[in-house]
């Protein structure tokens, strides 16, 4: 783990690209804590399974009941043999697609999981150091608590990944590719139907794949996207800089509700952050450290993992 020291920084972006939940830039004090190094990887999840047999999220059968609360109302019962466990996988298109369309590229696939994050057919072998993914905010929250550990919140994340780069567009500073050199595992070409993957990688990369953070941190920026302790609302910053009143921002969790006009039917999302190999500048440019998506807590994605952090003290605890 990699000890980020306290102090404030500048959470959100006001600049080019950002969107509304990234606004308004406001400063922020976030208590120094641990953080792991990379995104937890498929042998770290692996022997968290192995040790405690958990199933994740994806594994389970599907709870018709839990899941008709989180769809419009109305929605008819899928077919049995549809309600299977599952997860959803990325698919590429072979032309352009609506960009506002998200099911272009994504499918329901039963079977998939975090030991065949495409589907049945898919493996997991020799991937050891490749980051975990189709594991839930839920699957994420019980590994952490295995192993002595919490789930990062928003500006807690967003403290590691700007260090020494604070108000900047990256989290190396103002260029996306520094002197033509690539510094994160991003989507090149047309999204989501054409990847040139001039960085060396078409999908998910092994983590220290690129180069690390000035703290040392490796990809907190693109390959997978990581789950955060927060839920989400589209105005939580400007709620945090409202409840400031222009002053420092002191340790903020995250708002104690939740609502994401993307996914109205939800009754909680959770914040994500840093990007993936899907981000491309056409679609999200979601490698910006003040980006952000959500998700419910029990939906997997072939493009989401996490890391975990240990608060002051507790790091000898976790290890």
């Amino acid at each position: 783990m990699v000890w980020v020291p306290t102090g404030e920084f500048t959470m959100g972006w006001d600049g080019e690209d950002g969107r509304p939940d990234e606004r308004p830039a406001h400063r922020v004090h976030v208590d120094g804590f641990w953080i792991d190094q990379t995104e937890v990887t498929n042998a770290q999840f692996r022997a968290f399974v192995d040790a405690t047999g958990y199933v994740t999220t994806a594994e389970r059968p599907v709870d018709w009941e839990e899941m008709i609360k989180q769809v419009p109302p109305g929605t008819p019962k899928p077919s049995d043999e549809v309600l299977q466990p599952g997860s959803l996988v990325f698919t590429p298109t072979d032309h352009a697609v609506d960009l506002n369309d998200y099911s272009q590229w994504w499918t329901w696939t039963i079977g998939a999981s975090w030991r065949h994050p495409s589907g049945p057919g898919s493996s997991i072998e020799g991937m050891d150091d490749y980051p975990v993914v189709q594991v839930s905010w839920e699957d994420a929250e019980a590994y952490a608590k295995w192993a002595g550990k919490s789930l990062p919140t928003e500006a807690q994340w967003e403290r590691a990944a700007r260090f020494d780069h604070d108000g900047e567009r990256y989290i190396w500073g103002g260029e996306l590719t520094p002197g033509g050199k690539q510094m994160a595992n991003i989507w090149q070409g047309h999204f989501p139907y054409q990847n040139d993957a001039s960085d060396g990688y078409a999908g998910l990369a092994p983590v220290k794949s690129f180069p690390p953070s000035a703290l040392g941190l490796y990809d907190m920026a693109g390959n997978a996207w990581e789950w955060t302790a927060d839920k989400y609302r589209p105005d939580t910053y400007a709620r945090q800089a409202e409840i400031a009143g222009g002053a420092c921002c002191q340790n903020p969790t995250g708002p104690s509700d939740s609502f994401d006009p993307r996914n109205p039917y939800a009754k909680v999302t959770r914040v994500q952050k840093g990007g993936s190999f899907l981000c491309n500048a056409s679609y999200c440019s979601s490698y910006r450290p003040s980006a952000k998506m959500a998700s419910s807590p029990d939906t997997g994605l072939s493009h989401v993992g996490f890391r975990c952090i240990v608060i002051t003290g507790q790091h000898d605890a976790a290890h």
